[in-house]
């Protein structure tokens, strides 16, 4: 199976379904947005993306670093959430998608992300952004330094 350009084994029995996972660490950490705009997307649990920092370049992207880790939201998604979540990332124009491998419960389960390609400018996240992701990550229980470093080194690196 072909799906968003990447190569799927087959299933291994007419029962199983292709699952495509999708994993947030900006806007799409807020729960209620993310149902409102990908209703039949459901919540799998909470990972890290590790190898990875939290910039901000008005909004939220990763950029590679071998000793970072961004806290992340796992999400099944569906084929219709997806082209939902292409219009709001402003794919393939703003942002692009990646795909990795990170834990969950235990196994490794292959992942979709978004990221700005190489060539954005970093700066202070907009007005009102930082307090979405503050808010959902007390309400993730992820830890609020890595926001708040992210936002350091995005101003300093200007």
């Amino acid at each position: 199976m072909v799906y968003s350009g990447r190569a799927e084994s087959p299933p291994t029995t007419t029962m199983e379904v292709f699952r495509m996972i999708y994993l947030a660490y900006g806007s799409n950490l807020d729960i209620p947005s993310m149902q409102y705009r990908c209703p039949t997307a459901k919540v799998l649990g909470t990972s890290e993306l590790k190898g990875n920092r939290l910039v901000f370049s008005g909004v939220a992207t990763v950029e590679h670093d071998e000793e970072g880790s961004v806290p992340v939201l796992l999400w099944e998604i569906q084929p219709e959430d997806e082209k939902a979540l292409d219009r709001y990332e402003g794919f393939p124009h703003l942002y692009k998608k990646g795909f990795d491998r990170v834990e969950l419960n235990g196994n490794l389960v292959d992942v979709m992300y978004y990221f700005m390609p190489h060539g954005y400018q970093h700066s202070a996240p907009i007005s009102g952004y930082y307090e979405i992701l503050q808010t959902a990550y007390q309400e993730l229980g992820f830890d609020t330094a890595v926001l708040e470093k992210a936002c350091e080194f995005s101003e300093k690196h200007h």
